[in-house]
């Protein structure tokens, strides 16, 4: 079985700009050691890979099963800002993305043209790039955020053809339910929902639309490849107002005043002339 240990720490080592001698110093390791586990020569003891892991603040798992080299620059900041999900219970998982040129992450838009592709490209950087892509100035240059247009009437007083940005989640343990998400399977492509987490307890997602006429329906999360937490929405169209309760309370009780001032109309009280 591959592992990108060794590529690892070799990237993650020219990362910091140091060289092996001031890295096997600061590890407490020979540097014949530490140069024969980056090139490959000799298997990393299980007492290095703890090392190796403390001192990156990086899973093991991590350092054995992702190649760190193709992961974006934000992903790889929060790596090193000690947010690795492995060590939170989570997955990491490889995000295509795009960046400008001051190393920025832009933000993709998927038009619903592109959701097709999407299914198929969503994991391919060169798809990613054909994307039209722009900056928000008011959203965190730490996160990563994508662009969806929405389709269909289920996410109601939301319009048809808005366009949903959502924030990417890298563990799906932070879903929160009650809030709403795109959510990306194969079989059902780029859905917005309000989530339910049943991760934990059933191993599924149950997703309910804004629009009481769609029934709810439940996703395993094994067929889930990326989820993106709402952040807002644009649209040409102005959402149908909803009444206050207090108001819509008052509204009820006209409309039974008025019915029983026209069951009088038409049914006289008996013995009125």
């Amino acid at each position: 079985m591959k592992t990108y240990f060794s590529s690892n720490i070799k990237f993650l080592r020219k990362r910091k700009g140091i060289t092996q001698d001031e890295l096997a110093e600061q590890l407490g390791m020979k540097r014949p050691t530490l140069s024969g586990v980056e090139n490959e020569v000799s298997q990393p003891t299980v007492t290095a890979l703890i090392t190796f892991s403390k001192f990156y603040n990086i899973a093991i798992d991590t350092l054995l099963n992702i190649e760190l080299s193709k992961l974006s620059e934000l992903q790889l900041r929060q790596l090193e800002q000690g947010e690795d999900v492995f060590i939170k219970g989570g997955r990491l998982r490889v995000l295509a993305t795009t960046i400008n040129s001051n190393n920025d992450e832009n933000i993709e838009l998927v038009t619903e043209k592109a959701k097709a592709g999407y299914a198929t490209g969503f994991a391919d950087p060169e798809y990613m790039s054909q994307l039209p892509r722009f900056q928000l100035p008011f959203l965190s240059k730490q996160k990563k955020y994508r662009t969806f247009q929405l389709s269909g009437d289920s996410m109601l007083p939301i319009p048809d053809k808005s366009w949903v940005t959502a924030e990417y989640l890298q563990d799906w343990n932070l879903i929160i339910s009650g809030q709403a998400y795109i959510v990306f399977t194969l079989d059902d492509g780029i859905v917005f929902k309000v989530v339910e987490n049943l991760i934990q307890e059933e191993g599924v997602l149950r997703l309910y639309s804004l629009n009481p006429l769609y029934d709810p329906y439940s996703v395993p999360i094994a067929e889930v490849k990326e989820i993106w937490k709402f952040v807002h929405f644009i649209s040409e169209e102005l959402p149908e107002p909803s009444l206050p309760q207090d108001e819509l309370l008052r509204t009820v009780a006209t409309l039974k005043n008025d019915m029983e001032r026209l069951k009088n109309r038409v049914f006289p009280i008996q013995g009125e002339a």
